[in-house]
């Protein structure tokens, strides 16, 4: 772009910007576009740049010459979108790079219409391929997995967590993977409150202890109850105060 078409490009700017071109603007334009043509991709740039509100809506637009340069472009790149290079058979490095320079351009510029849709991928493997897959056991995509293919469901019930919450709880009966419960219900959990840690039961299941029958556990309950009783007992005895007994001396 010389002076004298950067000249005209400020002119069209003009028309959106009410700016004042300059000889010395058009120097400068020049310059910054030298190797930029004055085109209607050019003069599309402007249209577009004006076209994009800008992000501060009491900010003035103002375009420059790097504006020109990109909006410019992306203009010709997207002609170029479903371009796809058809090489001919047998031909040198020097005609691919010759036609494939020319195709580009002629594209690009607008001067051939650009393609409108991608090239797809067309053919499968043949058949003599696919005979030699299923005679090694492949059944390709035919084969629909039916009810015999689903894992039994003793199966998935084997499936546990590791740790207490992998076993139901012998204290309280949570479920497998959920957490201890209290033993009174509230509002927001009639079933019992969940438990920070698990019942010491659930732990020595877990890990494979012995468990106790019910009764074993009601007799050690019983056992607490009553060692609780008897320290309770001596806690109060050892508090008690006993009135001090007046002793008269003999006259």
């Amino acid at each position: 772009m010389n002076p004298r078409e950067a000249a005209q490009l400020l002119g069209h700017c003009a028309a959106f910007d009410n700016r004042k071109p300059s000889q010395a603007a058009a120097m400068a334009w020049a310059a910054a576009l030298q190797d930029v043509p004055l085109d209607d991709d050019a003069k599309n740039a402007v249209a577009a740049y004006y076209t994009t509100a800008p992000k501060d809506p009491d900010a003035k637009l103002w375009i420059l010459p790097h504006h020109v340069r990109t909006l410019r472009t992306k203009i010709r790149n997207k002609r170029l979108e479903n371009f796809q290079y058809e090489p001919l058979p047998d031909e040198t490095t020097a005609e691919y790079l010759a036609r494939y320079r020319g195709q580009v351009q002629a594209i690009a510029s607008g001067r051939i219409a650009a393609p409108t849709g991608r090239l797809a991928l067309e053919g499968g493997p043949s058949k003599e391929f696919v005979a030699e897959l299923e005679a090694r056991g492949w059944e390709g995509n035919r084969a629909v997995p039916g009810d015999e293919d689903e894992p039994a469901a003793e199966l998935i019930e084997t499936v546990q967590r590791s740790g207490p919450l992998g076993i139901e709880c012998p204290m309280c009966a949570a479920a497998i993977g959920f957490p201890c419960k209290g033993s009174k219900g509230t509002r927001k959990y009639p079933l019992g409150k969940p438990l920070a840690k698990p019942h010491t039961a659930r732990i020595r299941a877990a890990s494979g202890e012995v468990q106790q029958s019910p009764e074993e556990r009601a007799a050690e309950e019983a056992r607490i109850r009553e060692a609780s009783a008897r320290a309770l007992a001596r806690m109060q005895a050892e508090q008690e105060i006993h009135d001090a007994e007046i002793v008269e001396e003999a006259s």
